[in-house]
């Protein structure tokens, strides 16, 4: 049974993508039961011209949207197989946004995969799913060109992650050429365009750890460029952020997405996963020393109050010091649903208030990243 919600009037497109002033955006919504397709279509129709089918009908949906919502399980092949079918009507939608009542890395990843720019788990909140289809302001103007290779950009680096993230998860081998042409991407961006507008888009397109991966990325470069490292080394930092949180694909979303504070039981399932992330690609040949060390040491400080090792400054390496302060400054900024996105300059004044635990002269150095590039 296909279930649709009736477009009214004709609307003028721009590119294909946008609507003509004035006029309602255009949402598709996929789903794999007629409940599911109902609940998603009565939250988005109030702001919304909606337009809903079912996975198991035949593909009759020929507008370009501006955004498709879709809601079903990916651990079912079929639903899987009828996603693959609509893929040239996915790609051709800036928003596409996939609800995971029953979430799992694997089937993060399995979304991201089928084109998902955003993935959303746990049971659907109307609040969070029109945040994610509204538009929020650039800070500054981009080109159309200049948007588009950047969206591509973040969309590789997400598809790295999540292939990343599956391997760990799945105990398969790791594409370690897919996540360094990822992170050489990210870096040719940087270089070119700056933070500023990396920042906004990976806020725009993901959230929960992929996100805070690929935040940290692009902090970690911009640093590096900052300070004039040479492209070897900073091929080994964005290698190394690209890397450093893949122990946590062994840890379950509930705890890794907790809003609000976490137990002492859960805070030490957390803190296992640098020493996780290394067991698992000390494995991997290809992978260097250096990118090893800063795996399972971007959370030690030089006072020894970090872990999993406790280490103390002397033997803490360089790139480990410029992932620590890239991790904590990324994790201060990045955007979760259930609370308030931190200013950058914010979260600056705390990296200069961690006296004892970072090296003063990096966060000096910092203050360019965060606030100015």
């Amino acid at each position: 049974m296909q279930s649709t919600r009736t477009i009214s009037s004709p609307v003028q497109r721009d590119g294909g993508l946008g609507e003509r002033e004035g006029a309602r955006p255009i949402v598709h919504v996929l789903a794999d039961s007629s409940d599911k397709l109902s609940a998603v279509c009565s939250i988005l129709e109030a702001r919304f011209t909606v337009a809903g089918e079912r996975l198991d009908t035949e593909a009759k949906l020929s507008q370009v949207p501006s955004a498709i919502v879709v809601r079903a399980e990916l651990r079912d092949v079929d639903n899987i197989a009828a996603i693959k079918k609509r893929a040239s009507t996915l790609a051709k939608a800036k928003k596409r946004i996939f609800l995971l009542e029953h979430s799992s890395h694997v089937s993060i990843s399995q979304a991201y995969a089928l084109g998902a720019t955003l993935v959303l788990s746990g049971m659907v909140n109307r609040a969070r799913l029109l945040a994610a289809l509204s538009d929020p302001a650039k800070p500054l103007p981009v080109s159309s060109g200049d948007q588009a290779q950047l969206d591509n950009a973040v969309e590789t680096a997400a598809t790295a992650m999540a292939s990343m993230f599956t391997a760990v998860a799945l105990g398969q081998p790791l594409d370690v050429d897919c996540a360094r042409q990822a992170g050489r991407q990210i870096a040719d961006h940087i270089t070119e365009h700056g933070l500023s507008e990396w920042l906004v888009t990976v806020r725009r397109h993901h959230e929960g750890t992929y996100q805070h991966c690929l935040l940290v990325t692009g902090v970690a470069i911009d640093f590096g460029l900052s300070l004039g490292v040479g492209k070897s080394d900073l091929e080994r930092l964005y290698s190394a952020a690209m890397f450093h949180d893949i122990g946590k694909a062994q840890i379950p979303l509930a705890i890794l997405d907790k809003p609000g504070r976490l137990d002492a039981e859960e805070r030490a399932l957390i803190e296992t996963h640098p020493a996780a992330g290394y067991e698992f690609l000390k494995a991997h040949h290809r992978i260097s020393p250096e990118i090893l060390d800063a795996v399972r040491h971007h959370h030690e400080y030089l006072d020894g109050s970090g872990y999993p090792d406790g280490l103390c400054a002397e033997n803490i390496g360089d790139i480990v010091r410029l992932l620590t302060i890239s991790d904590i400054f990324a994790a201060l900024i990045e955007h979760r649903h259930y609370k308030p996105t931190m200013p950058r300059a914010e979260a600056y004044d705390i990296l200069c208030g961690m006296s004892g635990k970072l090296e003063k002269a990096l966060v000096r150095s910092f203050k360019q990243v965060a606030l100015t590039r």
